[in-house]
């Protein structure tokens, strides 16, 4: 399946280097499975389509292999990473870990207003119902960046977002299943209904089950897509 275009760099946008934007629209094709595990790319391709010189890319493509989102294999070429899956659970503990602390500061506050969070669940529930994948996922982001703020900790959503990418493709791979977003809609509910009602050890379950829930998927997506993914 041949990847989408990827969105041109304007390099007006922003006071950052030619190659950061770069850097941040790869780094989001590779997370959003825009650019697949396995996929080769061309540095003259990459450049064409967002509309760069290639310095910038080839300085993004250096930085992406640092992060292990890309390789290059010698007299092969340059490859998108495919997914590791032992970083996928590393992740998914990081996230888990600090996802279940905040739930535990939030749930200690004397006051806690969980309109925007009831706000985000409609706004997902028509994006589920109209199958808008890109923008499901969007405010799903949402929705655990406000239960950080509430927490008092929004900082810490970007430690977990540094470490999460590998996870979020597995999440990607997971989400055209209608079913899949229909059911992390209602443990989302759980959790936010729990928040509301100070129900500590209920909400901290959800949160847990929740965190866990793409992996249990693991070995499906694996027999599904086996050319994606390394151990």
């Amino acid at each position: 399946m041949p990847a989408p275009r990827l969105s041109p760099v304007d390099r007006l946008r922003g006071t950052g280097r030619t190659s950061d934007r770069v850097f941040t629209e790869l780094s989001e094709a590779i997370r959003d499975l825009r650019l697949l595990p396995g996929e080769a790319l061309s540095e003259t391709d990459l450049a064409e389509q967002l509309q760069v010189s290639r310095t910038p890319v080839r300085e993004a493509v250096a930085r992406l292999v640092d992060a292990g989102l890309v390789q290059v294999v010698p007299q092969v070429g340059t490859r998108v990473a495919r997914i590791a899956m032992s970083d996928a659970q590393e992740a998914r503990f990081v996230r888990e870990t600090l996802e279940v602390a905040v739930f535990e500061e939030a749930c200690a506050l004397p006051v806690r207003d969980v309109s925007v969070l009831r706000e985000i669940l409609g706004k997902q529930e028509a994006a589920h119902a109209d199958g808008d994948l890109a923008e499901w996922f969007r405010l799903d982001e949402a929705l655990h960046i406000e239960i950080f703020r509430i927490g008092g900790h929004p900082g810490a959503w970007q430690a977990v977002q540094r470490v999460k990418l590998q996870l979020d493709r597995v999440r990607r791979l997971s989400l055209p299943d209608p079913s899949t977003t229909r059911d992390l809609i209602d443990e989302h509910r759980l959790i936010v209904d729990a928040l509301a009602d100070g129900r500590t050890p209920d909400g901290c379950a959800a949160v847990r089950a929740h965190a866990r829930r793409v992996l249990e998927q693991a070995p499906k997506l694996l027999a599904q897509h086996p050319d994606y993914f390394t151990e």
